[in-house]
C-alpha cells in the first residue's frame, strides 16, 4: 500500500489513507500485534452479509486494511434508509448470545463466550468485567452496580432471540455514504437489538428520530424499550469510565439509578 495521508492515531493504532497497486483507495489501521484486527474483520464480514460496511481487504496480526468510505452529509432520507437496514440486520440474527471470535471495544478485550440468555450474557460478559476494571468507581458504586445486575432478569423486557448487533454503535462508528449509513469499528456479536439503539442515543446522532421511526416500521420494538435505554447504556458508560476515568462516573451512576427505578 502506498500511503497518501496519515490520519493520526486512535487508541495507539496508526491510521492511514492509501492506495493499492491496482488503484483502489483504502483505509489502514496498524500497530501492536493483537487479535483485535482479525476480530474486527470477522465482525465486519458478518455484519456485511446484511449491512453496508467497508470491504475487508487484509486482516493480520498487526494490520487491518479496508476499502475507503467516501463520506457525505447525513440527510433525513439517508437516516430513514439506515434505520430500515439496521432493523433488517438485527432481524438476521445470530446463533447465540456471543460470538465465535474474541471481543474488543476500543483496545479493551471482551469475553464473547455464549450465555443461555441475554440478561446472563450482559451481566457476565459486558457489565461485571468492566465494574472490576473501573478504577474510578468507589466501593459504594460497585455495590450499587452489582445490585443493579441482580435485577437484570426482571427488567430486561420480553425475551428475544439473539440479534446481529454492531455492539459499539455510537455516531463515530456510523459513516454517511451513498445515501445511507455505513458501519465501521464493530464489536459485533449476538446481543440485544435495543443495545445498538441505546448506543446511538447515548452521544447523539443526526436524525435519530428518523432512524428510530423507520426502524419501528420495519421491526417494531417491544413495549417499554424507551424506559430500558439506561439499562443498555450501562456497558458503554462503564467502558468510558475504564478508558477515561472520573469524568464519566456521574453519568454512569445516574444511569444506575434509572435502571433501579425500572424494578
Amino acid at each position: 500500500m502506498k500511503v497518501a495521508e496519515r490520519l493520526g492515531s486512535s487508541h495507539g493504532w496508526r491510521l492511514e489513507r492509501g492506495f493499492l497497486a491496482d488503484g483502489r483507495e483504502v483505509f489502514a489501521k496498524s500497530g501492536v500485534v493483537s487479535p483485535l484486527f482479525t476480530s474486527e474483520a470477522a465482525g465486519l464480514r458478518w455484519l456485511g452479509e446484511v449491512m453496508d460496511v467497508p470491504e475487508v481487504i487484509e486482516a493480520g496480526a498487526d494490520r487491518l486494511v479496508l476499502s475507503w468510505v467516501t463520506t457525505e452529509p447525513p440527510t433525513p432520507a439517508a437516516a430513514e434508509r439506515f434505520g430500515r437496514k439496521l432493523a433488517r440486520m438485527h432481524r438476521a440474527g445470530a446463533g447465540a448470545f456471543g460470538a465465535p471470535w474474541p471481543g474488543f471495544i476500543a483496545e479493551l478485550p471482551m469475553d464473547n463466550s455464549p450465555a443461555p440468555d441475554w440478561p446472563a450474557f450482559y451481566a457476565a460478559r459486558r457489565v461485571l468485567p468492566f465494574v472490576r476494571q473501573a478504577a474510578a468507581l468507589t466501593a459504594g458504586d460497585r455495590d450499587r452496580l452489582e445490585r443493579a445486575v441482580g435485577i437484570f432478569p426482571e427488567i430486561s423486557g420480553p425475551a428475544e432471540p439473539p440479534a446481529r448487533i454492531h455492539g459499539d454503535l455510537w455516531s463515530g462508528n456510523l459513516l454517511w455514504s451513498g445515501g445511507t449509513g455505513v458501519l465501521i469499528d464493530p464489536a459485533a456479536h449476538g446481543g440485544h437489538r435495543e443495545s445498538d439503539l441505546a448506543m446511538l442515543a447515548l452521544f447523539g446522532v443526526p436524525y435519530l428520530d428518523r432512524i428510530l421511526g423507520a426502524y419501528q416500521e420495519e421491526h417494531p420494538l417491544a413495549d417499554g424499550w424507551r424506559e430500558r435505554v439506561p439499562l443498555h447504556q450501562l456497558h458503554p458508560l462503564l467502558v468510558h469510565v475504564v478508558l477515561f476515568g472520573e469524568s464519566y462516573r456521574g453519568q454512569l451512576m445516574r444511569a444506575v439509578d434509572r435502571v433501579q427505578a425500572l424494578r
